[in-house]
């Protein structure tokens, strides 16, 4: 039937998607449950960071096995072409991501200290390790591979595959993963712009690359110095950072309130910036690839 299969004889993407997302939700759910009893159970503060990381990334875990089995038993493909090849290429491609991603949030960071929009409770040369610093950055690593492997790797390789065309690669991929943090706390309808343009981007970073690494890498340090390191709300959910601030509520258009600063337009500004020095970046990386080979 035309409803299920494309003008190719293949099921179509739309299918294989809404069959993948439900399996990854359906395995978060499973996974996370251990910890969801063991948060219940335990009351010791002191073990609370340890058992919000076996809840929630529990969840996590369980979200990159859904995705990594749908692929191999559902769509019939070798996981290593989702994107993930290991190589010297590609771990420069990671190597840049980690690094851009924590440079565009700590220049948002500094823009709103400097502007006044932000105050700094303590010293900026006296950092507050804790516990969250370790949990949180293993946590965000997971959700890193897990939101890449699903919303770039598993989304635009199963539309590709289909025949669609790659601007509707990008636009499926940035809604789709912009509609999931509908579900977090704190949303609003600017956070979710901003969760799908940077959704774009990691997209970008996906075809120009043909690699999973340079957006893993970028979404990583994205989310752990914007809630472990500067102390902001991570889409809506609360942060465990280096330094505790404040923000003004005046200034919710730049510093996006409860949802953090993906709610609010100097995120957009900055993913732009991101996405110009990613094009920067690509175009060298050609060049020098296409130098290493002849």
């Amino acid at each position: 039937m035309i409803i299920f299969k494309n003008q190719f004889g293949l099921v179509r993407s739309g299918w294989l998607i809404f069959l993948a997302s439900i399996m990854l939700i359906v395995f978060q759910v499973l996974f996370s449950l251990p910890g969801v009893f063991l948060h219940r159970k335990i009351f010791d503060p002191g073990y609370y960071p340890w058992i919000e990381l076996f809840m929630n990334g529990g969840g996590v875990i369980g979200a990159i096995m859904s995705s990594l089995l749908v692929w191999k038993y559902i769509n019939k493909k070798k996981i290593v072409t989702l994107g993930l090849e290991l190589n010297s290429l590609s771990m420069k491609d990671f190597g840049f991501g980690l690094f851009l991603g924590g440079a565009m949030m700590t220049l948002i960071f500094f823009v709103l200290l400097v502007t006044g929009q932000l105050s700094l409770k303590g010293s900026l040369f006296a950092p507050d390790l804790s516990i969250y610093s370790f949990t949180f950055l293993l946590l965000f690593i997971a959700v890193g591979f897990s939101e890449e492997i699903f919303f770039r790797g598993y989304i635009m390789k199963t539309m590709e595959d289909r025949h669609n065309s790659k601007w509707l690669l990008y636009v499926m991929s940035a809604l789709i993963f912009s509609l999931f943090h509908g579900m977090n706390p704190n949303v609003s309808v600017f956070g979710l712009i901003n969760i799908g343009l940077v959704g774009l981007l990691f997209s970008y970073m996906y075809d120009a690359t043909k690699s999973l690494w340079m957006p893993i890498g970028y979404h990583i340090t994205w989310n752990y110095f914007q809630g472990n390191v500067f102390g902001f709300p991570v889409s809506g959910t609360d942060p465990h950072g280096l330094y505790q601030i404040t923000t003004e509520n005046s200034a919710k258009l730049f510093t996006g309130g409860d949802f953090g600063p993906e709610g609010g337009l100097l995120a957009t500004l900055f993913i732009i910036v991101g996405g110009f020095a990613t094009n920067m970046y690509c175009k060298k990386r050609g060049s020098s690839s296409y130098e290493s080979k002849h």
